[in-house]
Formats: structure tokens, C-alpha cells, sequence
């Protein structure tokens, strides 16, 4: 589907904690305008409309029959954001939905069919692909510097304290959230297997050591990836008393990079043969630590899906690259009901 338009329009479904990174963005872009906003409770619709000057709805179905709007960005809790994907390609609206794009494999493969079947894009928000640090990681691996890669981490060490789960009650919960890896640290997860490729097994545990919740607060996997290399998650949201780090480490036979900050923003080691001088002008060009975990990439992750919709291309992360994150940590689920490696694909869900 290519249009003409100057502008796309866009609707964001759900006004929660994320949804305001999404719409500064939006309205920041040239070439995009948001038009509306809805949430099931009307005190967040009216005042997220008033700030940035959008309609308010309560139901996203009514959203969805509006005829201006090309893109909806979908910031719901994760339990229903399939759902809610599926309908807007159903209204023939392009999809921008928030991780995890589903909490089952059998969810996120529907909203991939529906988007097909309907002819419009999907996206899946997984912005800190943008972050500075991370495009020179991915440069680097690209040409190759690394060499035969050998292992590398995915690190999440952050604070959630029981007022942050209190707060909505569907936070924590197996069908509407999960705990730390598919809330919080499937960002990471992503990076790690984008970086290292395709996974063969994986075995973990999981835990809820301190939090009331439904779901784990501290996660440890090993992964075997298919070209022989090992990868470490380590998950948390107990670290006390505050947020400490989000942490990418990737090493090769001729390379070392360590990407950590709070949000995977900087640079901590650079080491590639003769990299000296490009050391230095790395360190000298760092970002500073976001304002929150967010990060600084969903102002270019919007962007890029305006470029799509308007040239009919696929977006760079499109709904088959946001399941991958996703596969990984239900097998991850799985290993820790059977305590086996689980090998993927994965052959059924760990929740239907």
C-alpha cells in the first residue's frame, strides 16, 4: 500500500507510562500528526488528549472507524495487544504495537497473518536498535570485525519495587504482562540475538524472589545459538535500591564490545585490532544516560514506518523480527517447567 499523503496520521491506543515517549515523537516528526488517543479509563483519555491536542476515545474500536487514521500505535497492557493489532489491519490501519507484540507465539502469529492478509505494515517496538551505540555494534558486526563469535550477555539489572506493581494490577501477571524478561528485559533479549543470529537451544530459570507477583522477578538462561556461539541473559527488576544498568556484551576471536549505560546507550569497551583512534572518537561522541529506560529510538523507529508505509516496504523490525525475542524468552518459560533445554522453533506455547 503506497500513499502520497504529507502527512500520515496516527492513533495511540492506551495512555500509559510508555505512551507519551510516542506521542513527543510523533508530533516531533514532520511527517506525521497524532489526530487521536484512547484509554478505558476516561480521566488518563481526556488529559493525554488536552496535552497533545488529540480526540479522546474509550473504546479503540471507535477509534478504529475514523477514516483519517493510517498508523495506530498500540501501548495497551501486553495481554491484549494482538488482539487489538488484529482489528486495526482488519480497519485497514498499519500497526505500530509495543513488546511484547504478543504473549504467545499462537497471538503474534496471528497478527502477523491479519496484517498480511490485510495488506498493511506492522511494527514492532523494539527501539533501542536506534540507540548510537548499538548501530556502530551492528556496523561492526556486519563487516565482520568480530570474527568467529564466541559468547556474549544480555544483562537487566533494575528496580520495580512493590508500589510499581500495586499500581496497575495487571502488571506481573502471566496473561496480561509477564514478569521481568517479557516486560522489561526482552529489549535486551532482542539485541542479543540480533547481534549473535539464529537459536538453537536454550535453558533457563526463573524465579519470584521478592515482588508479589504472578510471574518472576529474576531470570538466568543459557543460549546455544546456531553458529556454535553461547549467550547469557541475566534478568532482574530487585536491585536495590535503584535502576543500576542495562548491559549488551558481545565477543569474538578478534573483538570485544561491552554496550552498557542504563538503557544500552554507552559505549564501556571497544576492542578491535588497530581500533585505537576509533576508540577515541567513539568515547568522545557518547550519549548521555536517558531521562528513563526508554531510551532515545522511537522517534526514528516512527520514522522508519512512515518511510514504509509510503514506499510499500517492510518495516526494519516487522512482526516476524519482533517474535524472535519473543520465542526465546517462552522457551525460556518452558525450560523452567521441564528443567530441560528447550530447542527451538518451538513446537507449542507455553501459554494459549
Amino acid at each position: 500500500m503506497i500513499t502520497s499523503k504529507e502527512k500520515l496520521r496516527f492513533g495511540i491506543i492506551g495512555c500509559g507510562r510508555i505512551a507519551p515517549k510516542h506521542a513527543e515523537s510523533i508530533i516531533a516528526i514532520p511527517e506525521a500528526e497524532l489526530v487521536a488517543v484512547c484509554d478505558i479509563i476516561s480521566e488518563k483519555a481526556e488529559r493525554f488528549a488536552h496535552l497533545y491536542n488529540a480526540d479522546p476515545y474509550l473504546d479503540y474500536k471507535e477509534l478504529l472507524q475514523r477514516e483519517d487514521i493510517d498508523i495506530v500505535t498500540i501501548a495497551t497492557p501486553s495481554g491484549i495487544h494482538a488482539e487489538i493489532g488484529i482489528e486495526a489491519a482488519k480497519a485497514g490501519k498499519h500497526v505500530m504495537v509495543e513488546k511484547p507484540m504478543a504473549m504467545t507465539l499462537k497471538q503474534a502469529d496471528y497478527l502477523i497473518k491479519a496484517c498480511q492478509e490485510y495488506n498493511v505494515k506492522l511494527s514492532v517496538i523494539h527501539q533501542n536498535r536506534y540507540n548510537k551505540s548499538i548501530k556502530i555494534l551492528r556496523e561492526a558486526m556486519e563487516k565482520g570485525r568480530f570474527g568467529k563469535l564466541t559468547h556474549g550477555q544480555a544483562t537487566i539489572r533494575w528496580n520495580r519495587n512493590e508500589d510499581y506493581y500495586i499500581q496497575a494490577p495487571w502488571r506481573g501477571t502471566k496473561l496480561q504482562d509477564g514478569g521481568v524478561l517479557m516486560n522489561q528485559s526482552i529489549h535486551n533479549i532482542d539485541l542479543l540475538q540480533w547481534m549473535m543470529g539464529p537459536v538453537e537451544s536454550v535453558f533457563g530459570y526463573t524465579t519470584t524472589a521478592l515482588r508479589q507477583i504472578e510471574m518472576e522477578d529474576v531470570a538466568g538462561a543459557v543460549i546455544r545459538f546456531k553458529n556454535g556461539a553461547i549467550g547469557l541473559i541475566e534478568a532482574a527488576t530487585t536491585i536495590y535500591p535503584k535502576n543500576i544498568e542495562e548491559t549488551l556484551n558481545i565477543f569474538g576471536e578478534t573483538g570485544s564490545v561491552v554496550i552498557g549505560g542504563i538503557a544500552v546507550n554507552r559505549v564501556e569497551v571497544w576492542e578491535f585490532p588497530e581500533s585505537e583512534g576509533e576508540k577515541n572518537q567513539i568515547f568522545s561522541a557518547q550519549e548521555s544516560d536517558p531521562p528513563t529506560v526508554y531510551g532515545f529510538g522511537h522517534r526514528e523507529i516512527i520514522e522508519d514506518m512512515i518511510k514504509s508505509v509510503k514506499s510499500n516496504t517492510s518495516p526494519p523490525i516487522n512482526g516476524e523480527e519482533g517474535r524472535k525475542a519473543l520465542e526465546i524468552i517462552l522457551a525460556i518459560y518452558k525450560s523452567q517447567e521441564s528443567g530441560l533445554p528447550v530447542k527451538l522453533p518451538l513446537l507449542d506455547d507455553f501459554a494459549d
